[in-house]
C-alpha cells in the first residue's frame, strides 16, 4: 500500500505535544509512520499533552520511531523531502506542496521499493542547511508571504492532506464519512407538472397571481425549481403547504366528512 510508503519525519521537536498532534494529523489522512529525531523529551510517547493531543491516535504515538539523527531517520527512504517556508541558496530549489505531492505519487506508483519521506524542522528555527542539503526536494506551503510561519503539527497535516489527495487521485469525500444515504432521485416531469399547477392555485388563491395577465411568475417559478432539482419527497411536502393555502386543512376535513 502506498499510505505504508511514507513517513512523516521530525527533526529535533521541542514540545511533545506537537508530536501528539502530529501523530494525530497523519493518522486522520490515513497514515501511520511518524519518525521523531533527537526529541527534546525522550519521554514523549507517555507525555501527557502529547497523549491528549493524539486524541484517538495514541497508537500512532506510541509506535513512532525515536532515532538519534536524521540519516538514522530517512534509512530505506528514496525520496526526501524538505519542508521548509524559503529557499536555501544551496539547497534543491523551492518547490510548491502540490506539485510535490504529486511528484511523491507518482515516484511510489513506479517503484515497488523504498519510501518518501517528509522532513519537518523544529519548531523555533526549522531545519538547518545540512539537514535541507540530505533531502532530494524543498517543499513549501504557499502561505502569505508576510507571515508564512505555521505550528508544527499544522504543517504536518496539512502536508499529510496533500499526500493522501495525491495518492488517492481525487478530492471527493471517503465513503466511509458518510453517515447517510443519498437523498431521492429527482422528481420527474409529472410531478413537477403537478407542482407548477399546484403552486399556480395557491398564488391565484391568495391574490398573488391573475391567470387572466400572468406576466413572467410560472416562468421563473420553473426556472426555480429546475435549478433545485427537487426531490419527489420535497415536491409532496411543498404540494402540502400549498394545499393549506387553497383550503384549510379543517375545511378539506369537513368538505370529505359532508361528502
Amino acid at each position: 500500500m502506498p499510505f505504508d510508503r511514507v513517513r512523516f519525519v521530525l527533526v529535533q521537536p521541542t514540545l511533545a505535544a506537537n508530536i501528539g498532534a502530529a501523530a494525530r494529523a497523519i493518522k486522520t489522512m490515513g497514515f501511520g509512520r511518524l519518525v521523531v529525531v533527537d526529541p527534546r523529551d525522550s519521554g514523549y510517547r507517555t507525555d501527557a499533552d502529547a497523549v491528549a493531543l493524539a486524541t484517538g491516535a495514541a497508537d500512532v504515538l506510541a509506535a513512532s520511531r525515536s532515532v538519534p539523527d536524521l540519516a538514522s531517520g530517512l534509512d530505506g527512504v528514496a525520496l526526501a523531502i524538505a519542508m521548509t517556508g524559503y529557499d536555501r541558496e544551496f539547497g534543491p530549489p523551492l518547490r510548491d506542496l502540490r506539485s510535490v505531492a504529486a511528484q511523491a505519487a507518482q515516484h511510489l506508483a513506479a517503484l515497488d521499493e523504498g519510501d518518501i519521506a517528509f522532513v519537518f524542522g523544529t519548531e523555533r528555527s526549522g531545519l538547518a542547511n545540512a539537514d535541507v542539503l540530505r533531502c532530494q526536494l524543498c517543499c513549501a506551503i504557499p502561505a502569505n508571504p508576510q507571515f508564512a510561519s505555521l505550528n508544527l503539527a499544522q504543517s504536518v497535516q496539512v502536508t499529510a492532506y496533500e499526500c493522501q489527495l495525491a495518492l488517492r487521485g481525487t478530492t471527493t469525500i471517503q465513503p466511509g464519512q458518510l453517515r447517510f444515504g443519498p437523498d431521492d432521485a429527482p422528481a420527474g416531469v409529472e410531478a413537477l407538472e403537478k407542482l407548477y399547477q399546484h403552486f399556480e392555485e395557491a398564488a391565484t388563491a391568495v391574490g398573488f397571481h391573475d391567470p387572466a395577465e400572468p406576466k413572467t411568475l410560472m416562468v421563473r417559478v420553473r426556472r426555480l425549481f429546475n435549478r433545485a432539482r427537487p426531490t419527489q419527497t420535497e415536491v409532496d411536502l411543498l404540494r402540502g403547504v400549498l394545499a393549506a393555502v387553497i383550503e384549510a386543512r379543517a375545511d378539506r376535513a369537513g368538505r370529505k366528512q359532508r361528502g
